[in-house]
């Protein structure tokens, strides 16, 4: 069974307290750090806008037909088979929407980006145009095409296909982007004009095994025609008297019998005829459009002039200056705080009185409200000879100089509580942790930390 812990409130408000005053004042202190520091960081970013080279971005749109030429399946009879099997249906049904899987990895595949690396002459070179490369000179490959400066994306809902490349050379960053372009057209001709040859030769084949089908059939036909039956009348109704009528009355219906099966086989295997010519022609049809690809370019490649850069920009490295400006200065101040030989506000606990001649009411409020302790008030500096006297008309407390003595020890020893006097920047600040350091080990309380200009 879980206990519940209960935590008092006082613990909760301690731990939520910020001292926003002790903030401002550790801040207005190293204004000029954090200004030197941010100002200095935004010059850098904005420098780097001049000094780094420049990248261009080309740009194209695809717009894919998945109905290979056309959307009509009287004239494509594939067009079901491009969308996609049993869901093709309902994605011509839809107007072909999707996502275009096969198509991405059609055109990121080594049939199109070796064919465009060779066509461009991408090849290995020096690390960083100084450290040398042992596939220096090779052809890169197409992983590593694919890894550095380029995207491919399907937009969202359409049959879409966005391409996007970068480089520092923009004649090359256009030839690429139109290289992949023109590879891809001409890899899905080819996979068209296969399949719609495959697809032709086997129907040909069929067709013609058929049509020889056809022609054994009309050569072999025997028997009479059905309407033969017709004229026997008399022959019937001789059967009726005579043996001999009869028997030729039962060959003469086997004979029409016989003639109708042949009828049927031969209507059967002309229809199936039919039936594989049209579709040989259909076959013929996609083959003569195949050299038309089903890609069509929305959105052409443009050659960028020398200012078209996309990067670096200005207004960005001018906001990444700000941001950055800002860490590094945050981190400069906190690392000044900490390892500064002085005194800072960081170091300054809880209750503090920021100036002593403008905040002395503070100061003798609390002296006033705890007459009945021996309160000791701890100088690491001289306090102005202006206050001394206030001071003195307190007969509760005596001044001792912050120092690491047995006589400090025996000072401190017999007081409740203990008054720092210190400066911002001028108090040691290895001393000033010593001897607060020191008051915790005796349980001695740091009523007040007064700051003295």
């Amino acid at each position: 069974m879980q206990q519940a812990v209960y935590i008092p409130q006082e613990e909760i408000d301690e731990e939520l307290t910020i001292d926003l005053k002790k903030i401002f004042f550790v801040l207005w202190n190293k204004k000029y750090l954090i200004i030197k520091i941010f100002f200095t960081i935004l010059v850098l970013f904005i420098t780097l806008t001049f000094i780094l080279p420049k990248k261009y971005s080309v740009e194209s749109d695809l717009y894919i037909n998945k109905a290979n030429s056309s959307n009509m399946m009287e004239i494509n009879p594939y067009a079901i088979e491009e969308l996609g099997g049993a869901g093709g249906v309902a994605a011509l049904m839809a107007g072909g929407g999707g996502t275009l899987i096969n198509e991405m990895e059609l055109i990121q595949s080594p049939l199109v980006i070796d064919k465009v690396i060779r066509e461009n002459n991408l090849v290995y070179k020096k690390r960083w145009g100084i450290i040398p490369n042992k596939k220096e000179g090779e052809f890169i490959s197409t992983k590593a095409f694919l890894k550095k400066n380029i995207s491919f994306e399907n937009k969202k809902g359409t049959n879409v296909l966005s391409i996007e490349y970068k480089n520092k050379d923009p004649e090359l960053a256009y030839n690429v982007v139109n290289s992949i372009i023109n590879n891809y057209i001409e890899l899905h001709k080819q996979l068209n004009s296969d399949k719609a040859k495959s697809d032709q030769k086997i129907l040909e084949a069929e067709y013609n095994r058929a049509k020889q089908a056809l022609n054994q059939k009309v050569n072999t036909m025997s028997g009479l025609p059905e309407q033969s039956m017709m004229s026997t009348g008399n022959l019937a109704a001789m059967g009726a008297f005579s043996n001999s009528a009869q028997r030729a009355l039962s060959t003469l219906k086997g004979q029409v019998v016989s003639g109708e099966r042949s009828r049927i086989e031969v209507t059967e295997e002309a229809a199936k005829v039919a039936n594989l010519s049209s579709k040989l022609e259909w076959a013929k049809m996609v083959d003569k459009m195949s050299d038309s690809s089903k890609v069509l370019v929305i959105k052409e490649p443009q050659k960028l002039r020398d200012f078209e850069y996309s990067s670096p920009k200005l207004l960005i490295n001018i906001l990444l200056g700000i941001v950055f400006g800002f860490i590094a200065s945050l981190f400069a101040v906190i690392f000044a705080e900490i390892t500064d030989k002085k005194l800072t506000y960081s170091m300054l606990g809880e209750n503090i009185i920021y100036d002593l001649e403008n905040d002395f009411s503070d100061l003798k409020l609390l002296l006033l409200a705890n007459q009945d302790k021996n309160i000791s008030l701890v100088c690491f500096e001289n306090i102005p000879e202006n206050i001394i006297p206030q001071l003195q008309s307190f007969r509760n407390i005596h001044l001792i100089k912050a120092d690491i003595s047995g006589e400090f020890v025996e000072s401190v020893k017999n007081s409740a509580e203990v008054i720092i006097f210190a400066t911002v920047g001028k108090t040691n600040s290895k001393l000033y942790k010593q001897i607060k350091t020191m008051l915790m080990e005796m349980n001695k309380k740091v009523a007040q930390e007064v700051l003295i200009k």
